[in-house]
């Protein structure tokens, strides 16, 4: 929805305060009417703008943002942020540039291109062989885009076939993927999927190829959010271990006696890492190191502070 320039426009005009659609056209760069009623039309439907009478009927219609379209302004400046970083030089957001990468990131994320390849890096027979839910052409098209959009990119292999690995442009898209999903979780909850397993695993991998602890930060730490699903609680994320300044090893698999561990539901993981309010989660064992790697987690992903 960001990514689309009609509906960036909009937004952005509608940031002054209410506006008739004329005036809304013409901010727009003078789309078709049609066009335009159209993306009015699914700005409502998801509750990011809402229509009103300024006067008693049948008065002047106009638009104006609702909370829920507040509420994107920093998830687009995260998003902005981000498109500024593309190894191809800055995108605009709204551009067919910009466009195609988001487009790119998403499917990666919604097919588990990105959490298979967040792994290591595989060949497209492998990544084939790992998500039967789509066929080889549709896979090789997806794969196709993130290349293009530089989201991975080609290593040397041994074997038959190249093998792909994702960018730190990719990792660090895990940023306004997560921005999104927690507006969606509070502005469309009933419409919109909460955060599963897959997703977590997904995003802590990524985001752990990031990190860059200090020198002096060594020791196993677990990273689980609290989820439930139809047998009840489980735990998601990674155990990884830290030293020389790196992230040294990093499993999807928790069990063992970490030094230090975070846990916590989904929704206080995300005001720690993108407004560092830590209120929601526990931290246990080695404090430093739960609280380096937190902060290192804010740093990679959300530079910028936001609320």
């Amino acid at each position: 929805m960001l990514a689309a320039p009609l509906s960036g426009a909009i937004l952005r005009a509608l940031q002054d305060g209410p506006k008739q659609q004329v005036d809304l056209r013409r901010e727009a760069g003078h789309p078709a009417q049609t066009t335009l009623r159209a993306q009015l039309r699914k700005l409502c439907d998801v509750g990011a703008i809402a229509k009103r009478r300024r006067n008693r009927f049948p008065g002047v219609l106009e638009y104006e943002l609702s909370e829920a379209g507040h509420g994107l302004s920093p998830v687009r400046a995260i998003l902005e942020r981000w498109l500024r970083d593309s190894p191809d030089g800055s995108l605009e957001l709204g551009g067919s540039a910009a466009r195609a990468a988001v487009k790119a990131l998403t499917d990666g994320w919604s097919t588990a291109m990105l959490r298979v390849l967040a792994a290591k890096p595989l060949t497209l027979t492998k990544i084939d062989s790992v998500i039967p839910s789509l066929n080889y052409p549709s896979l090789e098209r997806r794969l196709s885009a993130m290349r293009l959009a530089g989201l991975v990119e080609a290593r040397e292999g041994g074997g038959r076939g190249t093998p792909y690995s994702v960018t730190g442009w990719a990792q660090s898209g895990i940023g306004p993927i997560l921005a999104a999903a927690r507006w969606e979780r509070r502005h469309t909850p009933t419409d919109t999927s909460p955060l599963a397993k897959l997703d977590i695993e997904t995003a802590f991998l990524l985001a752990a190829g990031l990190l860059a602890p200090p020198p002096d930060a060594s020791g196993s730490a677990r990273l689980a959010v609290e989820l439930r699903n139809d047998k009840g609680p489980l735990l998601a994320g990674v155990l990884l271990t830290v030293g020389e300044g790196r992230i040294a090893t990093c499993t999807t698999r928790l069990a063992g006696n970490p030094e230090a561990w975070i846990s916590g539901p989904a929704p206080a993981w995300l005001a720690a890492l993108i407004e560092r309010d830590l209120d929601g989660l526990q931290l246990g064992g080695d404090g430093t190191l739960c609280r380096t790697l937190l902060d290192n987690l804010h740093g990679a992903l959300f530079a910028l502070s936001v609320t």
